[in-house]
């Protein structure tokens, strides 16, 4: 059984320290803050699916640390922003495996699409010391693909609702969710 935590943002400057010990699924979700986050798995054998979702109005940074501490250990994370207005969003995402810690799986998918002409910054960093590592990470920062969108308008789909199910599907990536967990999140993707 896994352990599932939900964390939503509504503040500027939010800072978190996880020590995980079994297998844990983090839904985050901020609304126009920064984050700084640092989360060690400390036991072997276990699974980390972190799943970020942010939506930007000003100047923010979000930084996470994903430590690993034990052999073994295995992290997901993916960093879901939307930039609304002509701001600054900005990813430092971080992966860490000692020399100590062997056979790990240490994964990143970063995306960020723009919704005007924002400055989005992604920078993925895998710290590995350790040659029996798995690890791979991945960056996009632009819009929703223009192909995407005509598809769905050439099926009868309105233009606002195509951009409105492309939203909620970007930052709602998990069939999983307990959605009355997240309400003012959802309120909030709405208001775009």
């Amino acid at each position: 059984m896994n352990k599932i935590l939900y964390v939503l943002d509504d503040n500027k400057n939010n800072e978190y320290k996880y020590n995980i010990d079994e297998d844990t699924i983090i839904y985050h979700f901020s609304i126009n803050s920064s984050s700084d986050i640092e989360i060690n798995i400390n036991k072997e054998n276990v699974t980390l699916y972190y799943y970020y979702a942010n939506i930007n109005y000003d100047d923010n940074l979000f930084k996470i640390r994903i430590n690993h501490l034990a052999s073994n250990t295995h992290s997901e994370v993916f960093n879901h922003g939307v930039n609304v207005y002509n701001k600054k969003l900005t990813y430092f995402v971080e992966g860490n495996v000692p020399k100590t810690s062997d056979k790990c799986i240490c994964n990143q998918d970063n995306q960020i699409i723009n919704m005007a002409d924002g400055k989005s910054t992604i920078c993925p960093n895998l710290l590995i010391d350790n040659y029996d590592v798995d690890s791979n990470h991945a960056a996009y920062i632009g819009s929703f693909k223009e192909d995407t969108l005509f598809y769905m308008m050439s099926r009868g789909i309105s233009f606002d609702v195509a951009s409105r199910l492309l939203l909620n599907g970007f930052l709602i990536n998990s069939d999983s969710i307990d959605i009355s967990k997240i309400t003012k999140f959802l309120d909030e993707i709405e208001k775009i």
